[in-house]
């Protein structure tokens, strides 16, 4: 079952291996990103953060959406972590059992601007369309730093 689809700039830290993990109730954390799975330091650090007791997953975005259609997850308690927006829509548009996409950190740059609820979320124009149309296909955006803070909605 997913849990939750969770878009950090930062992928596993420790917010997420201890916060949102044990939060979630979570029992596998997929850390779905193209980079980290040819990356194999990416993968070592990764491994490193991953609290015990936890299985780490590291697959492609479509390597993702291919095992989680296929029911290969189905068995755990499942946290997707992606490190973009456009990751996120990918996933959240391919997988119907996603419900859910949690916006956590997301670093300025020179083409995003902060969101007024939270200046640690920062999106691009085409972040807010990708966000704007998973809303309409009924999935609930949430901005949230850590599981303690208020849920705000997109």
């Amino acid at each position: 079952m997913i849990k939750l689809l969770r878009v950090d700039h930062r992928l596993l830290h420790g917010q997420v291996a201890f916060s949102w993990t044990g939060y979630l109730g979570a029992n596998c954390i997929l850390i779905a990103n193209d980079e980290a799975v040819v990356d194999d330091l990416k993968k070592t650090t990764l491994r490193l953060a991953k609290p015990s007791g936890c299985k780490l997953v590291i697959k492609s975005i479509e390597d993702s959406i291919k095992a989680i259609n296929a029911g290969k997850t189905d068995k755990y308690d499942l946290f997707i972590v992606v490190d973009k927006v456009a990751d996120a829509y990918r996933l959240a548009k391919a997988v119907d059992s996603i419900e859910t996409v949690n916006i956590g950190g997301l670093k300025a740059t020179e083409k995003t601007h902060p969101h007024p609820a939270n200046n640690n979320i920062n999106f691009t124009d085409e972040d807010e369309q990708q966000l704007t149309e998973l809303k309409n296909m009924g999935k609930n955006i949430e901005l949230r730093m850590v599981p303690n803070d208020p849920v705000k909605n997109f």
